[in-house]
């Protein structure tokens, strides 16, 4: 049975669940999975690091940004669901060249847990937009 719970209102960045989720996975990466591919050697690891490092900071800007240039922040939150995308090819990728030598389960939940984050992004992203349009449509009557 489903109970409802008021969501905590949204203060900064760090309250967002998509932050918090792609910094949980940066970390997990960080942790578990890249020092397991520098003994495998594997050639894309410093791009995928980068990835997975890039989509709390973009997450962080575009929060930063969608009050003063509404553009950019929406451009800065796509740059973000474009990372969570790459990150899941990567784990993709890693998992179909060394399918013995990391823990298949944890890549398999590693890029859930980015397509979920993403699908969240992209609501995120309407919802601003929601605001944005009622801000504008608010600021018209007021003329």
């Amino acid at each position: 049975m489903y109970t409802f719970k008021p969501k905590k209102p949204i203060r900064s960045f760090r309250d967002l669940e998509v932050y918090q989720k792609t910094l949980e996975c940066s970390v997990l990466f960080s942790t578990d999975i890249k020092p397991k591919l520098e003994k495998l050697q594997y050639d894309l690891r410093e791009g995928m690091t980068n990835c997975a490092l890039s989509i709390p900071l973009y997450i962080a800007e575009a929060h930063g940004l969608r009050f003063s240039d509404f553009k950019a922040a929406v451009t800065t939150l796509e740059k973000a669901m474009l990372g969570c995308n790459k990150m899941i090819v990567y784990y993709e990728q890693v998992k179909g060249i060394y399918s013995k030598g990391l823990p298949a389960d944890l890549i398999d939940d590693l890029s859930m847990r980015y397509m979920t984050v993403r699908g969240k992004m992209f609501r995120l992203e309407k919802s601003w937009q929601k605001y944005r349009q009622a801000d504008d449509a608010l600021s018209r009557l007021k003329r």
